[in-house]
């Protein structure tokens, strides 16, 4: 940080927090004097009629003419039926259908817990999205004075099988009310907030609403970093076809949205919690803090969220989305674009897997109950697909390795730096003589790194692995663990375990670069002295102590990858008689060669690089 920078960020700092102590300063001075007035207004009133005891008859979770009758001997500024709505007892409904089961409650008339019943926590526990004590949903109106519908209890209304409504009453005829709807079959259900017959308290300066959305992320998976590099909030602007989000933190992280929001989604790796708005939020602040390690509880979601308001609003629609990051079942609400939650990577990394892999694997899963078969079966279908590209890179390969000789021959003829560009000139000559591409080798593997790439992406994004077991891994979606390390040891970067398939697969991964550096050893050991440690030594560790926390699977599917590699390999030797091909080649640098456009600016280039340097040998002999 530069000095300007830090000046700046100290002069705007000095106007901020003078424009808060002034602003502040006024709203005190503001609300003492609509305090006095109210006071004033509350004093010369006629007594209120007793709007709890209207409530009370026939209704659940109302108050007792007793809680009212205590809360009348001191009364607030918003009135007594407010006052008696502020105590209470929390009591609890529940809705649910064939995917979940919603807990309800007259405390705010809040969502309050979420069960999805497909799906089990990693220990086997119900799978709670949120619990009764980790929720919290609140507007914020002034009527007339500001208050926070979640520190109310609500009256239950009419309840049905799919639906249930609750009031927050100003006085007898006054109310907020929520309406709640689950559908069949779905884990998208509506929410209504009414203010038809509340916007007679509501104070005719009352700013945007603000909804405040508050859950406490339980733990699901069982490697909590892993879930966590996963677990964030997600929104999207109205309009657009992608998704922005918060990103992965170990900490607290916030965001201040100021246009229009379509959704949040409270995000974690394989679930998700999503409130929409049918006609958008104003703007949104968003904010997560995230558990200890050791803690059962994963993320602490917050959303500030505005909708707008005027004097003619009457009612708000908002949906939420309880359920799993599944591919093929956020597809379903294609119009909101929930499926850009899953995780498949950008461009064309997201197109090998959305209209390739998981097409294919849903496919191949839908008649093959073991997932392991699964992906050893995708895997093989995937090495047959880059097969030829994988044999005309070892051919390349091949090819360079047989020419390492006269290369050499090459390097003596032309040992001076000046004779660089003659060198160069000679080499492509040779190669196109002999029909090499010295990029060969590597253009088909770099066609190949998006294949490479897609299954790093999909594997740990895959909730179909979730809770699948094979061999020894008990959770294909999860790292599995062959030996913990005693309570409180923990290796740096590595972890508190042993993972086997990353242990198998760095070893196969050795495998395969001690095959490729032999077969292109010659022609590394000058030009990349490095390579070596590089490509046998470090990569494999590397990737060993990454890959540790991983999911089982993706590990499994990389080590599939490189025992077929080696196989191949083998096999590509058997095949390529080195002796037949050298002598192919040699026969091809008797044919003629037509030059290339680009090999002929090369030789223009080399004859003006000679003159230029005869010029100068010239004016240093004049001289």
């Amino acid at each position: 940080m530069n000095k300007n920078t830090l000046i700046g960020l100290l002069v705007i700092g000095v106007i901020l927090f003078g424009f808060s102590w002034y602003n502040n300063k006024q709203y005190t001075e503001k609300l003492r004097e609509q305090q006095r007035q109210d006071s004033i207004a509350l004093a010369n009133a006629p007594a209120l009629p007793s709007a709890v005891d209207t409530l009370a008859a026939g209704q659940s979770g109302a108050l007792t003419p007793a809680d009212s009758s205590a809360q009348a001997a001191a009364p607030s500024l918003l009135g007594s039926v407010y006052d008696a709505q502020l105590k209470g007892t929390e009591e609890f409904h529940t809705l649910e259908n064939e995917l979940f089961r919603i807990t309800f409650s007259n405390k705010g008339g809040r969502i309050a817990a979420v069960e999805l019943k497909d799906y089990k926590k990693y220990n086997g526990d119900p799978l709670m999205l949120f619990t009764e004590t980790g929720s919290r949903f609140n507007l914020n109106l002034f009527a007339p004075e500001q208050i926070n519908t979640a520190d109310f209890y609500f009256a239950k209304q009419a309840v049905s099988d799919t639906s249930i409504a609750y009031r927050l009453y100003a006085d007898s005829t006054s109310y907020l009310e929520y309406r709640y709807a689950i559908r069949p079959d779905n884990y998208m259900m509506d929410m209504k907030v009414d203010l038809s017959h509340f916007k007679g308290k509501i104070a005719p300066n009352q700013p945007d609403v603000q909804v405040g959305w508050n859950i406490v992320a339980p733990q699901q998976e069982k490697g909590f970093d892993n879930e966590n590099n996963y677990t964030t909030i997600a929104y999207k602007y109205p309009g657009e076809t992608s998704i922005e989000e918060l990103g992965m933190s170990t900490g607290l992280k916030e965001e201040d949205v100021t246009t229009k929001v379509q959704w949040v989604a409270f995000k974690q790796q394989f679930f998700s919690s999503i409130v929409v708005a049918q006609d958008n939020f104003s703007s949104a602040d968003l904010k997560f803090n995230t558990f200890k390690p050791t803690d059962s509880n994963i993320k602490d979601f917050s959303a500030s969220l505005v909708l707008p308001y005027t004097p003619a609003t009457a009612e708000y629609n908002l949906q939420f989305y309880f359920g799993p990051n599944k591919f093929s079942v956020l597809k379903k609400y294609d119009d909101l674009e929930f499926q850009k939650l899953v995780p498949l990577g950008w461009w064309i990394i997201g197109w090998i897997n959305r209209y390739v892999v998981i097409p294919v694997f849903d496919f191949l899963g839908s008649y093959i109950a073991n997932f392991g078969i699964v992906i050893l079966i995708l895997t093989v279908l995937i090495k047959l697909i880059i097969f030829p590209l994988t044999y005309k890179s070892y051919l390349s390969t091949a090819k360079m390795r047989l020419l390492k000789p006269d290369i050499d021959k090459l390097n003596e003829k032309y040992p001076k730096k000046e004779d660089a560009m003659k060198k160069q000139q000679a080499m492509m000559q040779l190669y196109k003589a002999a029909g090499v591409n010295p990029m060969g080798g590597c253009l088909p593997l770099l066609i190949q790194f998006p294949i490479l790439i897609a299954m790093f992406r999909f594997f740990p994004a895959s909730i179909e692995l979730r809770g699948k077991s094979f061999l020894w891994a008990d959770d294909l979606s999860s790292y599995d663990s062959i030996w913990t390390f005693p309570d409180g040891f923990s290796i740096p970067f590595y972890g508190d375990h042993i993972s086997l398939f990353a242990l198998l697969m760095a070893l196969s991964l050795y495998i395969v670069s001690k095959i490729n550096y032999s077969q292109s050893a010659g022609m590394s050991n000058q030009q990349m002295p490095g390579m070596k440690f590089m490509m046998l030594y470090l990569m494999p560790i590397l990737l060993l102590v990454w890959f540790n926390n991983y999911s089982a699977g993706l590990c499994y599917y990389y080590l599939l990858a490189n025992i077929i590699t080696i196989g191949q390999t083998y096999a590509f030797r058997s095949m390529v008689d080195d002796k037949k091909l050298h002598a192919q080649m040699m026969e091809n640098t008797k044919k003629p060669v037509k030059k290339s456009k680009w090999q002929m600016r090369l030789e223009e280039m080399q004859r003006q690089q000679e003159a230029l340097r005869k010029q100068q040998q010239q004016r240093g002999g004049r001289r």
